[in-house]
């Protein structure tokens, strides 16, 4: 027998198996507990709860480690492409020459949508949010592609796989040019998955668009950097919904309404938005001097899980500058703000007690402004690059022989059991 971990309650001792994984912490099996004791858990935010068994994505919040399937994220954002990982993720290993060649081509040939569904755009008003525009469009996917919403088949199960991963960058395009009062640009299939989508969401009939390969690479990294995060709230939304049963397309439009949380996917959006607030260099030890009196939110520091320094953010300092080089900004007043920021933060003993590192979002906001995407898009953006981490881990979760309806329990503390009275008895 492995070992185990025991707990009193009540004077009855109850023993309860100790799980080990590859890496990472212990895991105390609880799932006999109300059975053997009359008692549940309690752990708001499930910060201390394994509700899955994963093999996809492991991260050391401590160390600041982030792997897909074993390989750090460093590597994969300077070695790989957006599509490889898609792969990897999905099947559990890096792609032969062929099979990726494969792969890419079912990506490619499914980036169109159904003629019909560019209607649906029509239904809302233009000037509707792109996150609320993506979360009706995706929802609405599973109108017009049921031929690949049984669950049960895992070859419907891969066919949905595909066509989100392929149809979600055209979807957010349409919402980006919706939102801006242009025309439709459709896909095309010599171009790779980012070329795709920067000229579907810039390219006007006007004049010809012409791919730049340094904002081609910066958009295909911050893809990757984004691609999954272990079981964050959106993926936990993902995979809940997916615990019923619920049809793939249904599972990601949920995903994506949580993910529109400024807590989650708009956090970029809101540590932009402060360095506006900021405006100037003179102007942050006054802010800074706020943060420490609890007037101010320091936003784009710090992070839930990492407690170091989280590995996307130096990726993504990278790209940012050759964003900005490229695009002539570089001298940025909010990159100024936020380089003079990040030196305060990283050497103010205030900062470096609480562990308040830069991380993704601190970055990718300024990029994504260089790019040319208003702060509204930086969310939809952020669904692009995690449609795949969503499906890979709504697959292993259906494919897992131990997963159940999601249904956490609860600690009671209303009226108990009362008896009703009419109302012209109330006093």
């Amino acid at each position: 027998m492995g070992e185990t971990a025991k707990i009193d309650i009540s004077g009855k001792t109850i023993e309860l198996p100790v799980l080990k994984g590859t890496v990472g912490p212990d895991v105390v099996d609880i799932r006999k507990l109300y059975a053997e004791s009359d008692a549940f858990t309690y752990d708001p935010g499930f910060t201390s709860t394994a509700s899955c068994e994963s093999k996809i994505t492991f991260i050391d919040g401590d160390k600041g480690i982030l792997l897909h399937r074993g390989y750090p994220i460093g590597q994969l954002a300077e070695q790989s492409s957006f599509l490889e990982v898609c792969y990897l993720l999905l099947h559990g290993e890096l792609p032969t020459a062929a099979q990726f060649t494969e792969f890419e081509h079912n990506i490619t040939y499914h980036t169109m949508l159904h003629d019909q569904f560019d209607r649906f755009f029509q239904g809302f008003r233009r000037d509707a949010h792109p996150m609320a525009i993506m979360t009706g469009a995706v929802g609405a996917l599973s109108a017009f592609y049921h031929d690949s919403t049984n669950v049960e088949d895992p070859e419907q199960r891969m066919i949905s796989a595909h066509r989100m991963i392929a149809k979600m960058p055209t979807i957010a395009a349409r919402a980006f040019k919706y939102f801006r009062g242009q025309p439709f640009v459709h896909p095309r299939n010599e171009l790779s998955y980012a070329e795709n989508f920067l000229k579907m969401s810039f390219s006007v009939p006007a004049e010809d668009w012409k791919a730049n390969p340094v904002l081609t690479s910066a958009m295909d990294r911050i893809f990757i950097l984004h691609a999954d995060h272990e079981q964050n709230a959106s993926t936990s939304t993902v995979r809940s919904a997916g615990s019923s049963g619920a049809n793939p397309f249904a599972c990601i439009a949920a995903g994506i309404a949580c993910l529109w949380g400024p807590a989650h996917g708009g956090a970029n959006e809101e540590a932009l938005n402060m360095l506006i607030e900021i405006g100037t260099v003179d102007r942050i030890p006054e802010y800074v001097q706020g943060v420490k009196d609890r007037r101010y939110r320091l936003m784009g520091f710090g992070h839930r899980v990492y407690k170091n320094y989280d590995p996307r953010a130096t990726v993504m300092q990278k790209t940012c500058h050759e964003v900005l080089d490229e695009v002539g900004d570089s001298d940025d007043p909010l990159l100024k703000v936020a380089m003079e920021l990040e030196k305060i933060a990283l050497n103010d003993p205030y900062f470096i007690e609480r562990k308040l590192y830069p991380n993704v979002d601190f970055y990718s906001g300024i990029t994504l402004r260089a790019l040319g995407f208003p702060a509204e898009m930086f969310t939809v953006l952020f669904a692009v690059a995690r449609t795949v981490g969503w499906i890979a881990q709504w697959k292993e979760m259906i494919e897992d022989p131990a997963q159940k309806i999601s249904r956490p329990r609860q600690l009671y503390t209303g009226a108990t059991q009362r008896d009703y009275v009419a109302v012209n008895k109330r006093g």
